[in-house]
């Protein structure tokens, strides 16, 4: 499979040396200060591609996937922070025909992480004695606050119980990938349940596991539909 890699930072430097071990070819890498507004994505560099894998900046994000789809490439991307344009960006893949898988995270124990707080959500479901409540950590250079995965987290456990707010708190600070928990607290108890990242390679290969199912998959898809079923 050959796959355009869009971006150049940690994790487009990630998938483009695990591509390889896993028998592709890494077709082109488009760099940030080449592609303002998306125009170094252009047919001619593009053209032989199979797929692309788009992890940039949520400033860059929607020009990208726009042009992508419209190049009719399937498009896995990892960028967070453009929720309020992911229903224009599906209508226009749907309109397309196109391929697009999203995700806030690609770590497969991320979204087992989050099928456990779901459970862990209902079996405390109507205790009002117990505080629920959300904390992220993250590397200094990660822009987005909370982190798409924090958020991610939120909607799910608000969906178990709409009436807690299981508000967040983020930290930026040196080199950690990521760390994300959901504490019960009470009066003289706490239950605390947590995911702790420590290799981004995890990343890189839960984004190839995309972009290898994705092509042949029209629609809009997350990495928990690929991973469990569309009805997860």
């Amino acid at each position: 499979m050959r796959i355009a890699i869009i971006g150049n930072g940690r994790m487009g430097k990630a998938v483009a040396a695990l591509a390889p071990k896993r028998g592709h070819s890494v077709h082109t890498v488009v760099v940030r200060v080449e592609n303002a507004a998306g125009r170094a994505l252009t047919r001619e560099r593009l053209s032989g591609a199979d797929v692309a894998v788009e992890f940039t900046r949520p400033d860059a994000v929607v020009k990208n996937l726009e042009r992508l789809i419209e190049l009719g490439i399937p498009t896995v991307t990892g960028t967070t922070g453009w929720d309020l344009e992911l229903s224009r960006v599906t209508d226009l893949v749907l309109q397309q025909g196109g391929a697009l898988l999203h995700a806030a995270n690609f770590s497969v124990g991320v979204h087992l992480f989050f099928q456990a707080a779901r459970e862990l959500a209902r079996a405390f479901r109507g205790r009002p004695e117990f505080t629920g409540f959300i904390a992220e950590e993250h590397h200094k250079a990660k822009l987005d606050v909370p982190s798409g995965t924090a958020l991610v987290l939120q909607r799910w456990l608000q969906a178990e119980e709409p009436g807690r707010k299981f508000p967040i708190s983020s930290v930026r600070s040196g080199e950690a990938l990521g760390t994300h928990s959901l504490t019960y607290q009470g009066q003289h108890e706490t239950i605390a349940l947590s995911h702790r990242t420590l290799d981004r390679q995890v990343f890189a290969a839960g984004a190839l596991s995309a972009a290898e199912w994705l092509p042949g998959h029209p629609g809009v898809f997350t990495f928990e539909q690929m991973l469990f079923g569309a009805s997860k």
